[in-house]
């Protein structure tokens, strides 16, 4: 048996910034994965100004480590394509860290990859791979944490559940419980070949009416290749019985521009698909001796699907709050700082997200709303903002913010 006063259970980026946010402090932590890296997660691939930022403060020098990775591409701004194609294009903000990319765009594979591979080197990080954690068993202040057959355990006071959407520990321990509409249903795949991928690097959102309140994206990676995808609320799925995959590929084939910009495309292996628990509602991210980081705790943007920046969000908020707890005490009231810490962070975009989630069910309005931001620079940064390390909280807060959008141009 393994004893560890503090366990990290997922080694994605939520779970290496928690290990490397405590290491930062000299707390020593075990983090245990039940794949072994490199592996692949279907994802978006997009890194946001909140990953850029939080691994500068992991470490001075990650981002242009990051940015020499021949894998990895520099992401300068977001593109919005309404139902009626209009386009709206929102460069990303440099203001907070003008030395480094706004963004990146990379494989998760390469990302999560390099990203383990830095938690990996820290003398006081130990990691066991290949492990899949699927018992928890609570008695008095310690887990005991072992695999199915009980050959692997481990002792513990201190559990942070970073295992993805499918968290078991989330299910059973922190009471987590799977609702379709604060849920999304997710498809992912490769392409070479796609025309007209732009050459800064922007993302692009095209919210066409087959996919409302979801949309269906083109992102592009280095060395010519795209990641092709749709998102779509659970609920929505099952109510219009929607088959995702053959609606994408449809889509592929009828849009009018997508069609030509696909017309010379391969596909590279096959379409994945995948689940997102959306933030749209708060939920308990702690308990007695237990912390929920990133998509195990249900905090992926309703509305841009952004869920590494959120996970590695909460990984340093762990590492703040456990550091700071006296006499290594983990119970509910210690751990409750956690959650507080973190919606205080995050609930603000969270909660404009979850409103634009909805604007999107009405193609009309959502028209509306993109030529409005083409001619109001304020609307426009904020929802820059949204994909950036940036607190909305202030702007939310005041009056004028509102003033502006409505009557401001360009």
């Amino acid at each position: 048996m393994i004893v560890s006063e503090i366990t990290v259970i997922g080694a994605g980026p939520g779970g290496c910034t928690t290990a490397l946010s405590l290491a930062m402090r000299g707390i020593r932590v075990l983090m245990v994965d039940q794949a072994t890296f490199p592996r692949d997660k279907v994802c978006g691939d997009a890194l946001s100004g909140k990953v850029v930022l939080t691994l500068k403060r992991l470490n001075e020098d990650f981002p242009k480590e990051l940015s020499f990775e021949p894998t990895v591409i520099a992401s300068h701004g977001v593109s919005f394509i309404a139902p009626n194609g209009k386009v709206l294009s929102v460069p990303f903000r440099r203001e907070l860290d003008p030395e480094n990319p706004p963004g990146f765009i990379a494989k998760r594979v390469d990302f999560d990859n390099w990203l383990f591979n830095k938690a990996a080197a820290h003398p006081l990080i130990n990691i066991e791979t290949g492990i899949r954690i699927e018992n928890f068993v609570k008695e008095n202040d310690e887990w005991i944490l072992s695999d199915k057959e009980k050959k692997f355990s481990i002792r513990t006071k201190l559990v942070v559940a970073s295992d993805g959407a499918h968290s078991r520990f989330a299910k059973e321990i922190g009471g987590v419980v799977m609702e379709d509409e604060h849920y999304c249903a997710g498809l992912r795949g490769y392409y070479s070949g796609v025309k007209e991928l732009n050459e800064n690097g922007f993302i692009e959102l095209h919210f066409t009416k087959e996919f409302l309140p979801g949309y269906f994206w083109i992102f592009p990676l280095a060395n010519g290749l795209a990641n092709v995808g749709v998102g779509l609320r659970s609920d929505v799925v099952r109510k219009k019985k929607i088959n995702l995959r053959k609606e994408m590929l449809n889509l592929i084939e009828t849009h009018p521009v997508l069609k030509e910009r696909f017309k010379d495309a391969t596909l590279i292996d096959s379409i994945k698909g995948y689940g997102l628990p959306l933030g749209s509602k708060k939920r308990p991210l702690s308990g007695d001796g237990f912390l929920l980081v990133g998509d195990a705790g249900s905090l992926i943007d309703p509305f841009t699907g952004e869920g590494i920046g959120n996970a590695m969000i909460c990984g340093l908020k762990a590492g703040e709050i456990i550091g700071g707890i006296k006499d290594n005490i983990y119970n509910k009231e210690a751990l409750k700082a956690y959650d507080e810490s973190v919606y205080k962070r995050l609930w603000p975009e969270l909660n404009l997200s979850k409103k634009m989630q909805e604007l999107v069910k009405y193609p009309w309005l959502f028209n509306l709303v993109v030529n409005r931001a083409n001619n109001s620079k304020t609307l426009r940064e904020t929802i820059s903002c949204m994909f950036e390390d940036l607190d909305l909280r202030g702007r939310l807060k005041d009056p004028m913010f509102y003033l502006k959008v409505l009557f401001e141009r360009k």
